[in-house]
């Protein structure tokens, strides 16, 4: 059996949080010893303003003919379900299992206002989950607002959550990761012209606890004008060999680190928002701490859905 120090549990239990949260796609800080996240203000009428980093679209495929480029030109008003799970597990040594799993969550979300800016406001509805406690707890949220900065190439460039006044952390938490899990799974589109079959990346860095270099190379399955169907598979990897641990507690070596994904979203370009689609990214890491004597493991799957109603 490993020999495993006071100090040294205690950090990898508090990475639990922020390894769950970096691989989960959101941008706040953990909080406690589940992989909940807290809002910037606690004022219950102040929003949080959550920068999204830059992408960089290459094409490398044109695909057939005919072609022509693809512009986001929203108008009008969109209506879409958002749903997103997570599962993580971890394991310290050779102790006992950790679940830190989030329950699934449905966001009923409305695109309103789109004809005049690049901004996209959003007004979340009725949100449910698995967890009844949770479901309770979002009630007070309906109503929420939020916003996207988006280009006209459809790279979502900031994302701004406003609760409404009522709204318990716990729901602003499940609101904020849900909406960062969605951005971090969004697909932009290339300036060149393309057709069917056409292949581009979008390059991305995820920044949270592990700075993750992400990778999403996009192929085009079908287009009907606007309307395209979009394959998407997701790479990961972590930019250091080090992950920085919250609260000034240090590093932890990232010995290893597993993170891909795949999925399909049918878009139209003239909404902000996927009409369907899922996407699922999982993988495995292992981290230990600086004197090589204790070593965590992780698995961390997680999924999002979009269903037009």
């Amino acid at each position: 059996m490993i020999s495993t120090s006071e100090t040294s549990v205690r950090r990898l239990r508090g990475l639990a949080a922020a390894a769950a949260i970096a691989a989960l796609m959101t941008a706040c800080t953990s909080s406690g010893e589940g992989t909940s996240v807290t809002a910037t203000s606690s004022s219950p009428t102040s929003g949080v303003s959550l920068p999204v980093t830059p992408v960089t679209t290459t094409l490398l495929d044109p695909g057939a003919e005919p072609r022509s480029t693809v512009t986001s030109v929203r108008s009008g008003n969109q209506t879409v379900q958002l749903s997103t799970r997570s599962a993580v597990t971890q394991q310290i040594d050779d102790q006992a299992v950790q679940d830190f799993s989030t329950p699934e969550l449905t966001l009923p979300l409305t695109a309103t206002d789109m004809d005049s800016s690049d901004t996209v406001n959003l007004r979340v509805g009725k949100a449910t989950s698995a967890d009844q406690r949770l479901t309770d707890a979002l009630a007070p949220a309906e109503g929420s607002a939020a916003g996207l900065t988006m280009t006209d190439a459809g790279a979502i460039t900031a994302l701004t959550i406003t609760p409404s006044d009522e709204t318990q952390d716990a729901a602003r938490a499940a609101i904020e990761q849900a909406l960062n899990q969605a951005v971090y799974r969004s697909v932009s589109y290339p300036d060149d012209e393309i057709g069917v079959g056409a292949v581009w990346t979008v390059e991305q860095q995820v920044i949270s606890g592990v700075t993750l270099n992400q990778v999403t190379t996009a192929t085009l399955r079908s287009r009907d004008g606007d309307r395209l169907t979009i394959d998407l598979r997701i790479d990961q990897t972590p930019e250091s060999t080090t992950l920085e641990l919250p609260d000034n507690a240090g590093s932890l070596a990232i010995d290893s680190y597993t993170m891909t994904g795949a999925g399909t979203l049918e878009v139209d370009a003239g909404t902000p928002l996927p009409l369907s689609g899922e996407v699922t990214v999982g993988g495995k890491q292992q981290y230990s701490d600086p004197e090589g004597s204790t070593v965590l493991r992780q698995d961390i799957s997680d999924t999002v859905r979009w269903t037009t109603p």
